[in-house]
């Protein structure tokens, strides 16, 4: 069985450089250092161009928890349909009431909006008061898969909560592990979820331009975040073994 290989990215320059070094999909995001949020529609008009595999984006309108207002959840279905019409194969979604649930109507109005892309249900999953009765909602909501770490902050550290949503999804929809999945421990994830798909960021960087000693934020403004082709090579490999 294939095991697929999904990589998140935050610019243009990662998406050749994931493909290259044998991505079988990209989860499309801007901010990547805030956990991953919502590309613009130039991004995602440029990805879908340029693209050689699927590629999804991420629907997230900022960053911090998952418990969104309701002018939030207009833009999020804004942003769906502007990932539809740039041609992306599919999106990114997760949100949470404030009892830390996965409410059942607002998700499957992210779903319909969707359409025919695929849909993947983030890591909002990992702050669930319940993921059980969670998985349950997010399956019948017509989600493909879920990317979690298991209520931990690796996948490596929630092994056994990951193993036990793959027993309970049970074929229904795919588990797809992700945080801090690397060649170092990519196949202890596999042999112990038996799960047929991971993700990772293979995150690396490289200079910019020389800092004058003014930064726009606060990150440092002459270090650029980029995918790491050797990372990803290296899981690559060893998923094909």
């Amino acid at each position: 069985m294939m095991t697929r290989l999904e990589v998140c990215i935050d610019n243009l320059e990662s998406l050749f450089t994931a493909q290259d070094a044998g991505a079988d999909r990209i989860e499309l995001c801007s901010a990547l250092g805030l956990g991953g949020l919502t590309p613009s529609y130039g991004f995602m008009q440029q990805a879908a161009r340029h693209r050689r595999i699927p590629v999804y984006a991420m629907i997230r309108p900022r960053a911090g928890d998952f418990c969104f207002s309701e002018l939030e959840f207009e833009l999020m279905l804004q942003d769906i349909a502007a990932a539809r019409a740039a041609g992306l194969q599919g999106v990114v979604v997760g949100l949470l009431d404030e009892q830390g649930r996965v409410p059942a109507t607002e998700l499957q109005q992210l779903v319909a909006a969707a359409g025919p892309l695929g849909v993947t249900f983030h890591r909002a999953i990992d702050l669930s008061a319940n993921w059980r009765a969670d998985l349950e909602t997010i399956v019948a909501s017509g989600c493909e898969r879920i990317l979690s770490s298991g209520h931990a902050s690796t996948a490596l550290a929630g092994l056994e909560t990951l193993q036990a949503m793959a027993q309970a999804l049970a074929g229904r929809a795919s588990l797809m592990p992700g945080a801090g999945v690397n060649a170092d421990n990519v196949r202890t994830i596999l042999e112990f979820t038996g799960v047929s798909e991971v993700h990772m960021s293979g995150m690396g960087w490289r200079g910019g331009m020389v800092p004058h000693g003014v930064n726009m934020g606060t990150s440092d403004d002459g270090r650029i975040n980029i995918t790491d082709g050797a990372k990803v090579a290296a899981v690559r490999a060893l998923l094909d073994q």
